[in-house]
């Protein structure tokens, strides 16, 4: 067991420099301005007046403070002064010295990592049971949605998946995509259709089976849960997930993935 002060391993500093004042032998050593501690006197380099100095002898160190054996003088001048930990571990490693070979594979996480650009986690949702609607208002797909929690506020969120869908006659289809309760994609057909970013109408193809695909990347600006949602519309006759209108038997699977794209 150890008692006292936990030895500070491996980290070499070089302290803030130091004025001499006159017929004053007691100094304070900083680093960036904050007061240092060596290990011993032994674990340091200090220079005076361009010649080393022996430890013990010619200067001594409690705390932060390293007094020399004699006063100095106005004229003196404190070379360096140079801490370097507990020479007999590594300890934590000094600045700019760790290779990228001596890092183990996958030790470093995205979030520790400058990953600018890369994929930081995808969630997705897939669907391949029936959904129908004859809503002309518009209402959420029930099951596609997804919820994802960004890693941080910089962060983006690139939303990307696909509706298959299918009619009952001559219809249209519209969507939305929401971020909670918010619609964040789209534009305007029509003061109805705020935020609307597909309507595809068919006039015949009862036995299609059509594809609805969405791609919008999303700044949520946060670190909390964020569900991803789309809702849908119909001009009135029946509108089908996952099959086309004359066959209830026939089916398909759409999709909304949640990509977290670091920033």
């Amino acid at each position: 067991m150890y008692i006292g002060r936990q030895p500070q391993s491996g980290n070499f500093q070089v302290c803030d420099t130091i004025a001499v004042v006159n017929d004053q032998a007691a100094y304070t050593m900083q680093v960036s301005s904050v007061d240092v501690i060596p290990e011993t006197a032994n674990h340091m380099l200090v220079s005076l007046n361009g010649i080393l100095q022996a430890p013990t002898s010619s200067y001594t160190v409690s705390g932060s403070t390293i007094t020399f054996a004699s006063n100095l003088v106005t004229g003196d001048v404190i070379d360096f002064i140079q801490i370097l930990g507990s020479v007999l571990d590594l300890g934590v490693p000094s600045d700019a010295t760790v290779s990228t070979a001596k890092i183990v594979d996958g030790a470093v996480t995205y979030a520790k990592a400058s990953g600018f650009g890369k994929v930081g986690q995808m969630i997705s949702t897939q669907l391949d049971v029936e959904r129908t609607t004859t809503s002309t208002s518009y209402a959420d797909i029930t099951g596609v949605a997804v919820t994802i929690t960004p890693s941080a506020t910089s962060s983006k969120v690139w939303i990307q998946g696909s509706i298959l869908w299918g009619r009952s006659t001559n219809n249209t289809m519209w969507l939305k995509m929401l971020r909670g309760a918010t619609v964040i994609n789209g534009q305007s057909f029509s003061s109805a259709d705020t935020g609307t970013f597909w309507g595809s109408g068919v006039d015949s193809g009862y036995y299609e089976l059509r594809s609805a695909p969405f791609s919008f990347l999303d700044s949520p600006n946060t670190t909390s849960a964020v569900t991803y949602k789309i809702q849908w519309r119909t001009d009135g006759n029946t509108l089908y997930m996952n099959r086309i209108g004359a066959d209830t038997n026939q089916a398909g699977t759409s999709q909304i993935n949640a990509i977290e794209i670091l920033g």
